[in-house]
């Protein structure tokens, strides 16, 4: 029997309990599964239909498993994390400073820049395979690649002494990346599915949701990452601060968002993957399941880094760790993952 490390509940009436050293899932009293403790990484549940108990939260608290709590377009809802994996005070107190001075700037560019590498990075990756197959498709993926990467150039022109100086300099720069990569996308997704374009909430056609969907399983992977570095997820560089946004979230799983989800969903749609949609016109429970499950084999594939092979979870988790020294001073620089293609 496989062993189960993240448990994805969405089963309309499915209940979780804590049974022995196990979290046991039943749906209208009869059992499903069983997974022990000791192997689960993480738990996640759908916010419509599901319920858990006292008796298993408490368990996922002491084995130190986030549950976490996600709409059917894989939008956090919310996230239950042990108190005792709530970070330390000086990481916290390094983080809120750092806002205001030069390691906030420093930070935030450099997230930024790992983003369009890595967004490059895939688009010369799919297009090194049409070069002699596809040469049409291939030069208008080249193309994307150059103009994606033509505005890292911007970034490391730019300096400041705190982030608010060049927020939007740096978000505009990466705006305009990012409608290079998406165009260059277009070119790799299946001509029936009718896709207009990057749509992030509200989209309507499957393969926006598809994305949608996988970033919402990375989000909780990287809040996770977050929480164990001791850092707060509420204080940001790049993304400004709002009630209930998390900020560091959103800073952090920028870079990982091509590797992991776009390169995921493109595989799946390229080898003929559904994207079925239910009645109500969000993607249906088969389809979210094997999106969660495609995300976490790809978070779980190693890949070189730093001279280690390291799957893209742990990779994470050093990123967390590594941004975490930087703030408060531990370390002289920071920079951001760079996936191995």
């Amino acid at each position: 029997m496989p062993i189960i490390k993240h448990l994805f509940i969405q089963d309309y009436g499915a209940f979780v309990s804590k049974h022995q050293g196990r979290l046991r899932v039943t749906v209208k009293g009869e059992r499903k599964l069983d997974a022990p403790l000791l192997h689960l990484e993480t738990l996640t549940l759908a916010d419509h239909g599901v319920s858990i108990s006292a008796d298993a939260i408490a368990a996922c608290a002491r084995y130190g498993i986030p549950v976490h709590i996600v709409d059917s377009r894989g939008d956090p809802v919310a996230s239950l994390y042990a108190s005792a994996l709530i970070g330390t005070v000086k990481t916290r107190r390094a983080q809120l400073l750092a806002y205001a001075d030069e390691r906030g700037f420093e930070a935030a560019r450099a997230l930024a820049l790992g983003k369009i590498r890595n967004q490059t990075a895939l688009l010369k990756y799919v297009a090194k395979y049409r070069k002699e197959k596809d040469p049409d498709r291939y030069r208008l993926l080249r193309d994307a690649a150059i103009e994606t990467l033509a505005h890292e150039q911007e970034l490391l022109a730019l300096e400041a002494s705190n982030i608010d100086q060049v927020r939007e300099h740096i978000l505009s720069a990466e705006g305009r990346a990012a409608k290079a990569y998406w165009a260059g996308v277009k070119v790799l997704v299946p001509e029936e599915l009718n896709w207009p374009g990057r749509k992030g909430r509200h989209a309507e056609d499957p393969f926006n949701m598809a994305i949608n969907y996988g970033y919402g399983v990375l989000y909780g992977e990287v809040e996770r990452a977050i929480v164990l570095a001791g850092l707060d997820p509420y204080a940001g560089f790049l993304h400004t601060d709002r009630p209930g946004k998390p900020s560091l979230v959103l800073d952090l799983i920028e870079a990982f968002r091509a590797p992991v989800v776009d390169r995921t969903i493109l595989a799946m749609v390229g080898k003929g993957a559904a994207l079925t949609l239910d009645k109500r016109g969000n993607l249906d429970k088969t389809t979210r399941a094997r999106i969660a499950e495609k995300i976490h084999a790809r978070l779980d594939a190693p890949e070189r880094y730093k001279g280690q092979r390291l799957s893209p979870r742990a990779i994470l988790q050093t990123q967390a760790r590594e941004l975490a020294s930087f703030l408060r001073r531990d370390a002289d620089a920071f920079s951001s993952y760079q996936a191995s293609w």
